[in-house]
């Protein structure tokens, strides 16, 4: 078996409008590709091409060979059963990867023995053995819903890797994790080409392209703008894109400008917080001001969305308090979801749910207009349904909507972390700028430290 994949003028398409292409490459066995580029250019497009997984909406024509043979010609169903045993896939948004009704050590078990074929007790071992590798211990018997981002980003990653497929197609895999869970994870996918299979990665990180190496992809609009080896692109880029893409990495972002915060709007005070009966933060105080920019850092897992959750109102604290400046209204705390995906109604047209969310906070339709165009978000889109929008897409029109009830505080939990870097540098100048000119505070989750001291006016560090 080879072990390859190859791809020879792949193109998708919505109806007669093409989206992505035409892309032709080939990856051999050690090898690893790496597509960068642009939010909504169609890098997870060619990942669901390859696998058969587009969404019903959308088609592709093209050339797809796996390990030397024709599949895009094939069934879906003789299409399906490849996956877990010649080519595996940790998808871009996990909890839909996940059963949401089992339980994390399970699933992971369930693929060593269904896909993997080893006996119950070999394959509580192995699943025992990854969630210890990946620092998922005290996560076995939680459901999807109860884990964070980074959890969900590991369990998946267990569960796809547990057949040890020769190809791994890793969609965005290190989005999510902080700095320690972040290198483990990009190890593991450096293991795949050095063991003789083949990696085909999905990222907006240079730093991880830097680590993976290979061959290089950039799209740009759905077009392929450059390619060539990893060291060559990274170091000398041909195309202006590219050199765009490098030079907005976090760490070059130049200090967002000081903002002069008002009165105190919200407080917590010796703030202890649980979730699902495990005990997460004590004594945490916080008083926030209008218009003030903070950044709250720390490991996966450690309570970082359930924090936002109860500084919102949506989870009762263990003990302590939070308290709201006087005169504000119930709905003056908005809260940015980490994963946008279930944040939104799945059969609703998204410009229905943004219509609705305007009329009921009375905010004119033009405003939401000027805010997604700010946010880089073509009208067209509006059309369509969440799934058939890229996970960086739905995040910033996600962000537009938090933006359309006029919120004087703003809890982000991770809101560019589908983003590639010039859109997340963009994005967050729009809404440094909307805070601003509003007076809004915000609350920004990140585990990228660069991004933290470059853009908040003072950073919070939760820890073990």
């Amino acid at each position: 078996m080879t072990h390859s994949i190859e791809v020879d003028m792949l193109s998708v398409f919505a109806g007669p409008t093409r989206l992505m292409g035409p892309v032709s490459f080939s990856v051999a066995p050690g090898g690893t590709l790496v597509i960068m580029g642009e939010t909504g250019a169609g890098k997870s497009l060619i990942a669901q091409a390859i696998l058969g997984t587009l969404p019903g909406a959308l088609r592709a024509e093209g050339h797809i060979t796996i390990n030397g043979s024709r599949v895009d010609t094939l069934p879906v169903a003789e299409r399906a059963a490849m996956w877990g045993h010649e080519l595996a896939t940790l998808p871009q948004e996990p909890w839909r990867a996940l059963d949401p009704l089992m339980r994390a050590f399970r699933q992971v078990t369930e693929s060593y023995r269904f896909v993997a074929g080893h006996p119950p007790v070999q394959a509580r071992e192995d699943t025992a053995e990854a969630f210890q590798a990946l620092g998922l211990s005290g996560a076995e018997d939680r459901l999807p819903g109860a884990l964070s981002g980074g959890m969900a980003q590991r369990v998946a990653f267990a569960a796809a890797t547990a057949g040890k497929a020769p190809i791994l197609i890793a969609d965005e895999p290190t989005k999510g994790l902080d700095a320690a869970r972040h290198a483990k994870v990009v190890d593991l996918l450096a293991k795949v080409p050095a063991t003789g299979g083949t990696l085909l990665a999905i990222t907006h990180e240079v730093a991880v392209t830097r680590r993976l190496g290979g061959h290089v992809v950039v799209l740009r609009d759905g077009q392929l703008v450059e390619q060539g080896p990893a060291k060559t692109v990274l170091s000398a880029p041909a195309d202006s894109y590219t050199r765009a893409l490098l030079d907005a990495d976090p760490q070059c972002w130049p200090h967002s400008n000081p903002h002069s915060a008002g009165d105190v709007i919200l407080t917590a005070q010796d703030l202890a917080i649980a979730r699902d009966g495990k005990h997460l933060i004590d004594g945490f105080n916080l008083s926030l001001k209008q218009g003030e920019r903070v950044a709250l850092t720390g490991p996966s897992g450690i309570g970082k969305t359930t924090l936002l959750d109860a500084l919102a109102g949506l989870l009762p604290p263990a003990s302590g308090h939070v308290t709201r400046a006087q005169g504000l209204s119930r709905h003056a705390v908005q809260k940015l979801y980490q994963d946008p995906p279930a944040a939104f109604p799945t059969r609703i047209p998204l410009e229905k749910s943004l219509r609705d969310v305007a009329r009921l906070h009375k905010t004119d339709w033009g405003f939401v207009l000027r805010t997604l165009e700010h946010l880089g978000v073509r009208p067209s889109l509006l059309s369509r349904r969440p799934d058939e929008v890229s996970g960086g897409e739905l995040q910033r029109i996600s962000i537009a909507r938090a933006l359309t009830v006029r919120p004087s505080v703003l809890l982000a939990d991770e809101p560019t972390s589908r983003l590639d870097p010039i859109t997340q540098r963009d994005t967050l100048r729009l809404l440094e700028k909307v805070a601003a000119e509003e007076n809004i505070a915000v609350v920004l989750v990140t585990h990228d430290r660069h991004i933290a001291d470059k853009w908040a006016d003072r950073i919070l560090k939760l820890a073990k």
